[in-house]
């Protein structure tokens, strides 16, 4: 009895020693862990980033070779629609009165130029970049770049820079949407809306002439001689091998019905059909798409933030929140000044001049400081300070 009790109480010993060496070599191996990849910063969104590296990677590789191939795109619709629009429905309108085409034709190409100035202008202009050298104002480091960042200003992964006052990286402009093209951008959208949505409302009639009549009651004006001459191109072989008592039927020398076998349409009819259904169905997804663009925009403006600006921001809200604090956007100046800082209204420029016309004015201020509205600087000893 003796020796089992001294061989159990060996045992036990034997068990917590192991447990202890295990516990020892669990606790250093874990602090080895922690001692190469502990950060008293992480979180949980620094590991959903780390994660999401790979993706980032991709899309930051293949967008430098996906921009000009979507700027060629954005020029190749637009030039269709514009195309469409000269060749069919500035004919349509000719029915509806000599005033109201000439209206089409002035509001359009007053549209037209208003689209083609501003995305050019998006997709040419230098969004901004920090200079090297001494900066007024620093607010960190940028980790890319190992430079001095002023604020409001955020590396681009894409275009491999810091950007002054970054708003997003556009695809569609292969470009950074920064402090010097924000305006061009917004108006772009703008413009680019109203544009889409004025080629729709006028397309509507003739969009429901085509959709709806098997026999439209309209062809374009320049095609009805190369129609009627394809239709009696198919007409003729007819007479020359048809029986006599063959029924022959020309409705507007469109359809020929042979023992009740219809001859498919021209083909220049079929392409007025194609060319209205595409351009308004067109300009219909592409004033949707604009108007929620549009929208999250007019939100970002009137907050005074950017798109980036908009996450930080949200995430310091919540942390004060927290805390039993209010976050104030040190930017935001209300609906009206941010929208006139923005466009470059604030001293002395006309809306009509400046945003209806043509006009490549400056942002006000050179991006490296700006104004706050806690703490508002004299523009008068510094008329480059926003």
């Amino acid at each position: 009895m003796m020796q089992r009790f001294f061989c159990r109480c060996r045992y036990l010993c034997e068990c917590v020693r192991l447990r202890a060496r295990l516990k020892s070599k669990w606790e250093l191996a874990r602090l080895e862990f922690y001692s190469l990849f502990y950060n008293v910063f992480i979180d949980k969104s620094t590991i959903i980033d780390a994660a999401l590296e790979p993706i980032y990677w991709f899309v930051d590789t293949f967008a430098k070779y996906l921009g000009p191939a979507m700027v060629a795109l954005v020029i190749v619709l637009t030039l269709s629609v514009v195309v469409i629009f000269y060749i069919f429905i500035i004919p349509f309108t000719l029915l509806q009165g000599f005033y109201l085409t000439l209206f089409h034709l002035l509001f359009g190409h007053w549209l037209l130029i208003m689209i083609v100035f501003n995305y050019f202008m998006g997709v040419f202009t230098h969004p901004g970049r920090p200079p090297q050298g001494m900066l007024p104002e620093v607010v960190s480091m940028c980790k890319k770049c190992i430079a001095p960042k002023p604020p409001r200003t955020h590396h681009c992964s894409v275009c491999n820079m810091c950007v002054l006052k970054m708003d997003h990286h556009c695809p569609w402009l292969n470009n950074c949407v920064g402090h010097y093209n924000h305006r061009y951008f917004v108006m772009f959208c703008v413009f680019m809306w109203v544009g889409s949505a004025y080629v729709a409302i006028t397309s509507f009639p003739l969009f429901i002439d085509q959709f709806r009549n098997e026999e439209p009651r309209f062809q374009p004006l320049k095609f009805w001689i190369v129609n009627l001459s394809l239709d009696l191109a198919l007409i003729e072989p007819l007479f020359k091998e048809s029986p006599p008592d063959v029924m022959l039927l020309a409705s507007n020398f469109s359809d020929v019905v042979v023992e009740k076998k219809v001859i498919p349409k021209p083909v220049l009819k079929k392409l007025t059909y194609n060319c209205v259904l595409y351009e308004f169905m067109l300009c219909c997804g592409v004033c949707a798409a604009l108007a929620l663009l549009l929208v999250w925009h007019y939100q970002l403006i009137s907050r005074g933030e950017t798109s980036i600006e908009h996450h930080i921001n949200k995430s310091e809200a919540a942390r004060l929140k927290a805390d039993g604090k209010i976050f104030k956007n040190p930017y935001d100046f209300g609906t009206k000044m941010n929208f006139k800082m923005l466009l470059g209204l604030e001293y002395e420029r006309s809306f009509w001049r400046h945003i209806l016309l043509p006009s490549m004015h400056l942002p006000y201020g050179d991006g490296l400081t700006w104004r706050s509205s806690t703490y508002i600087l004299d523009p008068s000893s510094n008329p480059k300070t926003l």
